[in-house]
């Protein structure tokens, strides 16, 4: 296992402009306002060859009476817990504060290497540094992160208080990402399937603001799930917000996931929103589970579940290879389904179809269904072959690719799925040619 590096410490000290730093990404959201940085988000960095996951977490505010920050401590703690080596990050310019004592007092008691860090000092004033031993935390390293300076000093430290025996190991993990509309339950459904509490939940729409990576392994495989920010209508989310930004981080979760599970309330209609980002999942290529939730409210008889399956094939029929699930992540009802859903169709999405079996099927498809002509010139197909998965892609040589209608693309699609399961997962159809190429 890769060692970890939690950040703490209180409210915009710089702790996520640290964290994209030194990951080289733009992943925590950097913004001027208290709070921001919600949930502990995770990241692999490296340092002169040394591998380790580095672990942003929210402001800490002991004193607040505020639920928000009552959670983000938890989610600090755990962070803690986690890390082999702590870094508490404190504010040079504005100097010791009594909230920093009282962080300080915490990270005693974890019994944990901890690393005191002095940010903001742009000038590198060594001399506002002084004031810190006063945490009884041992020498404070002074940086400048907004500079980039003393960093690669406190690389150094931090490498050198990782555990003897780490080992690394290679990420082959399944990437599992949830999105959907605000207050649909995607943290919630995280936290059931995971049996802790992971991601902050509440009642008020927007709390997961960052996408939030946490490995864990099922039945033996490992997975990575990817909970993400509620992804409301561009309309709604003002520019140069922290809500856009999560909307970024959401459609980027969903660009680098396995499979991606879409999840629904059972409790509201379905809104325009939830078929945009149901077709936004589609268009990207991914497998993807529908995921109805909160089912234990709904009141049903004999005929409700076949009413909702009937609405999703209505409003998603361009997912027409869809799976869906019901599912309650407040009882807990047939989640532990999901991760057999996920297999199933993951493994779906991984299938390749040999080229002899692959040109069998679209033979008996032209044999039963002539394509159609235009100009009196009809489409030839003279082989087909699958170039790659996730999603299967086909590549199909043609006499002249302007003379495939969608009509037909759709039939062949068809007719490929009919022969192998490819249920879950979108599948691309590629013409490629043209007469002169096909008589060489």
């Amino acid at each position: 296992m890769k060692p970890t590096v939690a950040i703490v410490g209180r409210p915009n000290v710089g702790k996520s402009a640290f964290f994209n730093k030194i990951v080289s990404k733009r992943i925590s959201i950097v913004k001027d306002e208290v709070g921001v940085t919600r949930d502990r988000i995770y990241e692999d960095a490296e340092w002169c060859g040394v591998n380790f996951t580095l672990i942003d977490t929210g402001g800490i505010e002991l004193k607040s009476e505020d639920v928000m920050f009552k959670n983000i401590l938890i989610q600090a703690q755990v962070a803690m817990t986690e890390a082999d080596v702590i870094v508490f990050m404190v504010d040079g310019k504005s100097g010791l504060v009594s909230s920093d004592y009282e962080v300080a007092k915490i990270l005693r008691h974890s019994k944990k290497p901890i690393i005191l860090v002095v940010n903001k000092l742009d000038n590198y004033e060594i001399e506002k540094t002084y004031d810190f031993y006063e945490l009884g935390l041992g020498e404070p390293h002074g940086i400048s992160v907004e500079q980039a300076k003393g960093l690669g000093d406190l690389l150094d430290e931090i490498v050198k208080n990782f555990p003897a025996d780490f080992e690394d190991e290679i990420d082959d993990r399944i990437k599992i990402a949830l999105v959907g509309r605000p207050n649909v339950g995607k943290s919630s459904l995280i936290n059931k399937l995971l049996g802790f509490e992971r991601v902050i939940v509440s009642d008020i729409a927007g709390t997961t603001r960052d996408s939030i990576d946490t490995p864990f392994e099922f039945d033996g495989k490992k997975y990575t799930l990817i909970d993400t920010a509620g992804m409301r209508r561009k309309r709604e989310v003002e520019l140069d917000t922290v809500e856009s930004y999560s909307v970024i981080r959401s459609n980027r979760a969903i660009e680098r996931a396995d499979i991606v599970l879409v999840v629904m309330s059972t409790v509201e209609d379905m809104a325009e929103q939830d078929v945009r980002i149901a077709g936004l999942v589609h268009e990207s290529g991914k497998p993807s589970v529908i995921v109805m939730n909160k089912w234990d409210v709904v009141e049903k008889d004999s005929y409700t579940i076949d009413k909702f399956k009937n609405k999703l094939k209505s409003d998603l029929a361009f997912m027409d290879y869809k799976k869906e699930i019901f599912v309650s992540a407040l009882t807990g009802l047939r989640v532990e389904k999901i991760m057999n859903e996920v297999d199933k169709v993951y493994q779906n999405a991984s299938k390749r179809i040999t080229t002899g079996v692959l040109n069998d099927i679209i033979m008996d498809a032209v044999a039963v269904n002539q394509p159609p002509s235009y100009k009196g010139k009809r489409l030839k197909i003279y082989y087909t072959s699958q170039v790659t998965t996730n999603p299967p892609t086909f590549v199909f040589k043609v006499n002249d690719d302007k003379l495939i209608h969608f009509s037909y693309q759709r039939y062949l699609e068809n007719q490929i799925r009919k022969a192998v399961d490819f249920s879950g997962t979108p599948i691309r159809l590629v013409f490629r040619g043209g007469e002169e190429e096909s008589k060489k």
